[in-house]
This record gives structure tokens, C-alpha cells and sequence, in this order.
């Protein structure tokens, strides 16, 4: 029986509160996030579509906190369906807890837009976090780069048995989807999440995107609709609400007066350990030539969930600043995957800008996860760095830790694992 077409929803009554704003009466966050639902299901007609995401953009409204946050939420509900509880299984039975670390799912990505075109760097941050975090990278193909993060990774090459070598088998990104993510996460601590894959609602929003010559609330949703942040409803029987599986990301954006409307965007879904940095050239990464704007979200002493403002310089994290020039720009997806192979193959000198910039970013999330506290702090290893930096981050121990994913090898196994996982899919898998 073939599917019926989706009825068509007129918008235009929501539209015209829209444009122009009323002194009063500003459409709530929830208006405008119903709307945006419809997207996903296509019962927008084109003109209409186009005409909100216009009115969104040139009254800000795509900019603040409670709009971004109800329409990441009903992004979140239109993905594909992941089932948090094998997920949280899996975190129980193979435990990386460590520090204040739980084992859960970890994110590192960045909105982009900044114009710097520089090397995928959340991207190989994810790979060598991976070594300690359970990651759930959640990307997409360039849409403003050379090289986006599904790019360098379908060019990525499956590390051989012998150190130094590699074969022509890459990951099957296509096959990561919500039925196969345990068996993955069972193998390896790494899972890259393929937007069209898990929000294939997108696919009636691309070609309005296209025709638009400005960047709409959809450049800005991505980072916040992670489809592994799953948030169950309130049980009914009195016990706890579970969290999220996603427990901690670090988020990237182009603008620095987007840092703070994206941290509490955060705060509102319930995030409770995540960062917004943007570099202070308009970066959406940590920036390895000078200082970057953060917003710390996290637990303050009594529980409740708090905003910290601070800079971070090169310095904090113990190594030299290099101008951006050095570590861009970004080049072919080939290109950059041979970069990704050489820095997991730790090929590359110990005071490399590109490998710098790789780790101060693994080492915010490291930080921002927990992994560098420890609940026996004073009894630990000659080794660890214990110094605390701006916000009280032990920035430099991330850094540490980050060399230490590569040194090992630890990195490189993790990722070799991800290829082969995604390769021993069996079609049935994915039906």
C-alpha cells in the first residue's frame, strides 16, 4: 500500500506575528519550534518554509536561547530513534569511568561558518579522545569547508597490522545507525553518528537551505540535536529520571556573542557538563594562536547547574601559540585524512602546531568529561599534571592525557576498531 502524502500545515498566522515583531506578544519558543517540526515531515509548503526561516534570521530570533533550545528538542524527536537503554548497558558493563568521567557518550563539534577553512580539528580530536571517552561524533559532509567531518573519515584508511601501514579499507558510515550503534559501541569506544542517516527529515530542508543566500537556524541546530542525547519522560512510578546518555560535549561556534546564547540553549535541554568556546578570530574551535571566549557549563557545589565565563590562552594548556596560518588552510578530504593518519601513527614532531591545536581541543573535553580529576587527589602518579588553570580546569593533564591516547597507540587501536566494526555489518543489521 503505497504511503499517503503528509497534509500540508498553513503557517501563515504565525508568520504574520513574525513580521513585523509586535511591541508585545512576540511568538513564544514553542510556536516557532512547531513550526520547525513540520520541516521534518515536509507539511511546509516552500514559500512558507523559506519565509520563516527569513523572519527567524533578520529578527534574531534563530539567535536565542529558548527558540534554539525547543527546536533542537523537536530536531531530537524527528532523528531516528535510538534506544538509550543498550547504550547505557554497554557504559555499565565496559566501564571507562575515571575521575568524575562516568563512561557516557561524548561529543566534540563545531558549527562552522568561521571562514578559516582549517584542518578537521573536533573531528581528530574525537579519534584521539576516544582512547578514555566513549564517543559519539555527530557530523555531517562539508557544507562550507573543503572537508567536512564524514569526509576525512570516508577517507580514512583502516590502520594495517604493522606500525606505519595502512590498506584501502575505510568506515562504512552508512551502515551507523540506531539498531547497529550497540554492537559498535560493544567493539570500540567510537562511533561517528551520520546526520542523514539519523535525521533523514533533513532531507526536506536541504533544498530550501540551498536557496537561501544566508545561514539559517539549521546552521545552528546541528551541535545541540545529537541523536544519541536521548531525555526519557518523567517515570511514573516515583524513581529517578534517567540522564541523557549523552553526558559531556564540548561545542564550537563562529561568533562570539553566540557563546552565551548556546551555553544557556544548553542549560535549558539539560545539559549538565559541556563548554562553548569560539577563538577570538571568530574560531569555532580552541584556538592555538590566542585566546578563546569559553562558557563552562557544570555542577557547582550544591548540584546545580551553573555558566562560568573565562579565556583560555595556548599557554593554559602548557603549549606554544602559532598563527592560524600554520594550521590552515583545511585541504582536500584525502589530504587531510593522510594528516589524521600521521598524527595517529604519531608521526609527527612533538611541538607541531596542527598536533598542538589537535590537543588542546581533546584536552577540553577530557576536561570538561572529568577524566583529569581524581577522587584521590594527592595520591596520584609522578606523571599527572595537577595545576588548574582558568575556570579551575587541569588543562595541562588534558593535554597530557591527549598525548599519551597517541604515544600508546590506544588512539589508533580505537579507530581501527571503528573501521572494522562498521565492516562486519551484516545487511540484516541495517534493515
Amino acid at each position: 500500500m503505497a504511503s499517503q502524502t503528509p497534509e500540508v500545515v498553513d503557517i501563515k498566522l504565525l508568520l504574520s506575528r513574525l513580521w513585523p515583531l509586535p511591541a508585545a506578544g512576540t511568538p513564544v519558543a514553542d510556536d516557532i519550534a512547531d513550526a520547525i517540526a513540520l520541516f521534518f515531515t515536509n507539511q511546509v509548503s516552500e514559500a512558507q518554509a523559506s519565509a520563516l526561516l527569513m523572519c527567524l534570521h533578520f529578527t534574531g530570533l534563530d539567535r536565542r536561547a529558548d527558540v534554539m533550545a525547543a527546536c533542537a528538542a523537536r530536531m531530537r524527536k524527528a532523528a531516528a530513534r535510538v534506544d538509550p537503554a543498550p547504550l547505557r548497558k554497554i557504559a555499565a558493563e565496559k566501564s571507562l569511568k575515571r575521575g568524575q568521567y562516568s563512561g557516557g557518550l561524548c561529543d566534540i563539534v563545531g558549527t562552522g561558518g568561521d571562514s578559516h577553512n582549517t584542518f578537521n580539528v573536533s573531528t581528530a580530536s574525537s579519534i584521539v579522545a576516544s582512547a578514555f571517552l566513549r564517543m559519539a561524533k555527530h557530523g555531517n559532509r562539508a557544507s562550507t569547508s573543503k572537508s567536512g567531518s564524514a569526509d576525512l573519515l570516508a577517507n580514512l584508511k583502516y590502520p594495517g597490522e604493522i606500525d606505519n601501514e595502512t590498506t584501502d579499507l575505510v568506515a562504512n558510515l552508512n551502515y551507523i545507525e540506531p539498531a547497529t550503534l550497540p554492537s559498535i559501541y560493544s567493539t570500540t569506544n567510537y562511533a561517528f553518528l551520520f546526520a542523514p542517516v539519523f535525521h533523514p527529515g533533513m532531507r526536506f530542508v536541504a533544498p530550501i537551505r540551498k536557496q537561501l543566500p544566508w545561514r539559517t537556524l539549521f546552521n545552528l541546530l546541528g551541535p545541540l540535536a545529537n541523536p544519541v542525547d536521548v531525555l526519557e519522560d518523567e517515570p511514573t512510578d516515583g524513581s529517578a529520571k534517567l540522564p541523557s546518555p549523552l553526558e559531556a560535549r564540548v561545542i564550537g561556534v563562529a561568533r562570539r556573542e553566540l557563546g552565551p546564547v548556546f551555553a544557556e540553549a544548553l542549560r535549558m535541554t539539560g545539559a549538565r557538563k559541556a563548554m562553548v568556546v569560539c577563538g577570538s578570530e571568530d574560531l569555532d574551535e580552541i584556538s592555538i594562536a590566542g585566546p578563546t571566549y569559553c562558557w563552562w557549563i557544570h555542577e557547582d557545589a550544591t548540584g546545580s547547574v551553573v555558566i562560568d565565563h573565562f579565556q583560555l590562552n595556548p599557554a593554559d594548556f602548557g603549549v606554544t601559540a602559532h598563527p592560524l596560518s600554520d594550521v590552515s588552510p583545511g585541504k582536500s578530504p584525502a589530504e587531510n585524512a593522510a594528516t589524521m593518519t600521521s598524527i595517529l601513527q604519531n608521526q609527527r614532531p612533538v611541538d607541531d602546531p596542527l598536533l598542538s591545536f589537535v590537543f588542546i581541543n581533546t584536552a577540553a573535553l577530557m576536561v570538561v568529561a572529568g577524566l583529569p580529576e581524581d577522587s584521590t587527589e594527592g595520591v596520584t602518579a609522578p606523571e599527572v599534571i595537577s595545576e588548574r588553570g582558568p575556570g579551575g580546569g587541569r588543562w595541562k593533564e588534558g593535554v597530557r592525557l591527549a598525548r599519551l591516547a597517541v604515544s600508546s597507540g590506544e588512539a589508533r587501536r580505537q579507530w581501527k576498531l571503528f573501521v572494522e566494526a562498521t565492516n562486519q555489518i551484516t545487511p540484516t543489521e541495517v534493515l
